[in-house]
């Protein structure tokens, strides 16, 4: 039996009403049924599906292309290629993952498209919205490693992509952003200029390393901690009420604690990632229980009334938020009593 007194933690993202804050962001998880239907049990709100890349479409393309419409005659050879019946592209494999979920599952699915260049790929959020997503995560990332290339031309870049997207699409888009723009808060106004329904803050990228015995570049997956949440805690206080967007935590949630500082913050929606892939769908859970209890103690009614408590918007200027924060950190740190200087 439902408890009366329980706080409300319904909310809402991209115009998606959720039941709670906690949204499971995109995973391998997502890529079978099995997993996902434990996230909804253990309280997931919504699911971000696993990214289509974009070069797994061109690749997916080239394939067809060569084995299928113009494929090699040269006798054994032939008789290795898969058969055009057969053959499933990554994304007919996407979107009958879309198709599943949307038939198995009563909350919303947002599909997640990964990708740079300014090329027909985007096509593909019309056929995902044709297979029943709720939602579009644009998972835009480009490496701006020529000199040349100035922050300006990036911008525009993600600008164009989004515009695109939104030319074929009528469901709301989301972008995920990293950290790295110089001016995040006046970019996404041009995002909702764009046609945008929301930002994710933050992408977390994997950083390649350098084996010092095999002398060679490795990738190594990186799973969060609480600790790398702070950034996108801060970024979120800033821009809350400064925009129209839907804003989703992303990064460093593990704990009801973590979750809880998202929403004072302003966060609508707070994503889960590592906490479920290192202990399981009862991350969620406990999330949840957390947040619930911690709300109850201290009479929040609801997630609409602590959400943007702790924002900036109690200063009239935003950037003294940020600023004051920095000057506080370095007066209050004491080294410790064993250390010698």
């Amino acid at each position: 039996m439902a408890d009366l007194n329980a706080p409300d933690l319904r909310t809402t993202y991209l115009g998606l009403a959720l039941k709670n804050p906690i949204v499971p962001s995109s995973t391998p998880l997502s890529r079978t049924l099995d997993p996902v239907l434990r996230l909804e049990d253990a309280g997931a709100a919504a699911i971000v599906m696993h990214s289509l890349f974009e070069e797994d479409v061109v690749n997916d393309e080239r394939m067809l292309d060569r084995f299928l419409i113009h494929p090699d005659t040269f006798g054994e050879a032939a008789g290795h290629l898969p058969a055009k019946a057969g053959y499933q592209s990554k994304l007919d494999a996407y979107l009958e993952q879309i198709e599943t979920l949307k038939a198995r599952l009563s909350i919303p699915v947002i599909a997640s498209l990964n990708g740079s260049s300014l090329s027909g790929w985007v096509e593909l959020g019309r056929e995902m919205q044709a297979a029943g997503a709720d939602a579009l995560e644009l998972n835009a990332w480009y490496m701006a490693g020529d000199p040349s290339f100035c922050g300006d031309e990036l911008e525009e870049r993600y600008l164009a992509l989004l515009r695109e997207l939104k030319t074929v699409v009528s469901i709301p888009v989301t972008m995920k952003l990293s950290p790295f723009f110089s001016a995040l808060p006046n970019f996404v106004a041009r995002i909702e200029g764009a046609g945008g329904a929301g930002v994710s803050l933050f992408n977390r990228f994997f950083q390649p390393d350098i084996d010092l015995d095999s002398l060679k570049v490795v990738d190594r997956v990186q799973l969060s901690t609480s600790a790398d949440g702070l950034l996108t805690m801060r970024w979120i206080a800033l821009l809350h009420g400064h925009t129209g967007l839907s804003l989703a935590a992303t990064g460093g949630v593990h704990r009801a604690e973590d979750a809880l500082k998202m929403l004072l913050a302003g966060a609508d929606v707070v994503h889960m990632a590592s906490a479920v892939l290192k202990n399981g769908p009862q991350a969620i859970t406990e999330v949840l229980a957390g947040m619930t209890r911690w709300m109850s103690e201290r009479e929040y009614a609801s997630v609409a009334q602590l959400k943007g408590s702790m924002s900036s918007r109690k200063f009239a200027d935003p950037s003294a938020f940020a600023r004051a924060a920095y000057l506080n950190a370095i007066d209050s740190f004491t080294p410790p009593p064993a250390v010698r200087y």
